[in-house]
């Protein structure tokens, strides 16, 4: 795998992992982070998942950009253009993805960590797993997509709670709430969530993409229109081995052997 100077990249299997790697700053995330994220989703290959994780005590504890705020004068100008060049570009990559996507969570997920965290389909998180939005407390706006994930996710009245109250959602609210999908302990939290991505990365994955994309679109469509995109999915789904496969397993009373093609 490429070499990076702050994630590091594994491949298990059809899994390929993505560790933030700035455990002494609990995985604070400068926009080189987040460039050699997307670097590595571009390279994604013949992928069939892929998996977040925070190396050390947390998952990521937000955006540093003091480093480029400094060099680049103005404040607002210079966090306006590290949004808009290089952490949304990386959240919008992980939506545009053609594989589903896991995250797992110990400590913090907070600003665009949480956010990053959020962009996956499922979340695993550990019991000292907790997601916080503190722009408000710095009186600052939430960024990173966060104003379009959390209503979606959680509702509009607990995504104004997290938002305007700045407040730790730890995890077994996180849970109850949804923003994660599966509690489990520290210690295994690693393991689970490899032991889950390969689940995901051994289903028929074409599909899965293609679903990945149906519910984005039909967040912001009509009925029509979703169902629309959907009879355009199916047909391209209907299309692949994988579909062959399922409908010969199924008839054949056995487990599809998906090959995500």
């Amino acid at each position: 795998m490429t070499d990076y100077e702050m994630i590091l990249t594994e491949r298990r299997g059809d899994v390929l992992g993505i560790t933030l790697n700035r455990p002494e700053r609990l995985n604070a995330a400068p926009p080189q982070m987040f460039d050699e994220i997307r670097d590595a989703l571009d390279a994604l290959g013949d992928a069939r998942a892929v998996l977040l994780l925070g190396a050390g005590r947390g998952f990521c504890s937000g955006a540093d950009v003091s480093a480029s705020a400094a060099r680049d004068g103005e404040p607002g100008d210079a966090t306006h253009k590290a949004l808009s060049d290089h952490y949304h570009p990386t959240i919008q990559a992980i939506a545009d993805l053609p594989v589903p996507v896991v995250s797992a969570v110990q400590g913090a997920a907070a600003g665009i960590g949480c956010s990053l965290a959020l962009a996956a389909d499922f979340c695993i998180a550990g019991e000292s797993a907790y997601f916080l939005q503190a722009f408000v407390n710095i009186g600052l706006v939430a960024d990173g997509g966060a104003s379009w994930m959390l209503p979606r996710l959680i509702g509009r009245g607990r995504a104004m709670e997290m938002l305007l109250l700045g407040e730790r959602i730890k995890a077994e609210r996180a849970l109850e709430w949804g923003l994660a999908y599966r509690l489990v302990p520290n210690d295994v939290l690693e393991n689970e969530a490899w032991m889950f991505a390969d689940r995901l990365a051994r289903g028929p994955t074409v599909a899965m993409g293609l679903m990945r994309q149906q519910v984005a679109y039909g967040m912001s469509h009509s009925l029509a229109e979703t169902m629309e995109r959907e009879a355009e999915n199916q047909r391209a789904a209907r299309r692949t081995a994988d579909a062959t496969e399922g409908g010969a397993a199924f008839l054949q009373k056995r487990d599809a052997e998906f090959k995500g093609a």
